[in-house]
């Protein structure tokens, strides 16, 4: 297995886009994003598909369905025109989000990592060739909870398409073997509690599946807990 394969184990970091499907920026009353903008999660945030997202204590915590894509070339100032060489393969993911901790830091301008690096706070699902998808723009990401459709929007609806996303990346920091990068949400984004079962898919064009992820929401016992702040 190739270390772009093994990318749980090996990737040494998850650039997670923010704000790249318009209806989504819109339903979080965010302004539209002029170039594509990114933070960071811990790779320790992953859980595998089938396993258990863990909410921690006072944590209003939302789903975003996202395609994932997984580098194989590492590279650093990477040109769109050459982007597509850098990509060996993409997976099926989730950024989990603590909404009530993220609203509190953006409104101290803050940053956001706390909101986004908990333990388990990023599902994944299994690799996908890059031979396996044709056009990683041309595909539809849905996401249920206990059975009822969420989410549920086409990949065509990025506002910033993906060889961009590894230009702007690379110009700032080096991209490394087994990183992901995570594209964007569409709409529906929103909370999920514990003992709620999380079903996501990601299909092609023609409505074939290409990969499924599930993942099942607990209560986090001990660790972190969210007071709210006033000021």
């Amino acid at each position: 297995m190739s270390v772009a394969a093994a990318f749980v184990r090996s990737g040494r970091k998850i650039v997670a886009i923010g704000r790249n499907y318009a209806d989504h920026v819109m339903e979080l009353n965010n302004a539209m994003p002029k170039e594509p903008f990114f933070f960071l999660k811990p790779t320790t945030s992953y859980v595998p598909s089938g396993g258990r997202v863990e909410i921690p204590r006072g944590i209003v915590a939302h789903h975003e369905v996202e395609l994932g894509l997984v580098i194989g070339k590492g590279g650093r100032d990477i040109k769109q025109a050459d982007a597509e060489q850098h990509i060996a393969g993409y997976a099926l993911a989730v950024d989990m989000t603590a909404r009530n901790l993220q609203d509190q830091v953006k409104k101290k301008g803050l940053p956001w990592s706390a909101a986004k690096g908990f333990d388990t706070f990023t599902p994944i699902g299994s690799y996908i060739p890059k031979s396996s998808i044709l056009d990683p723009h041309n595909l539809n990401l849905s996401l249920k909870i206990n059975g009822a459709v969420k989410q549920d929007g086409p990949t065509s609806d990025m506002i910033f398409r993906i060889p961009r996303l590894l230009e702007h990346i690379s110009s700032i920091m080096t991209l490394e073997e087994g990183d992901l990068i995570l594209t964007g949400t569409p709409s529906g984004v929103g909370p999920v509690a514990p003992g709620d079962h999380v079903e996501c898919s990601l299909t092609d064009a023609e409505g074939k599946e290409l990969s499924a992820l599930d993942f099942t929401a607990v209560s986090r016992e001990g660790g972190y807990e969210f007071v709210s702040q006033s000021k």
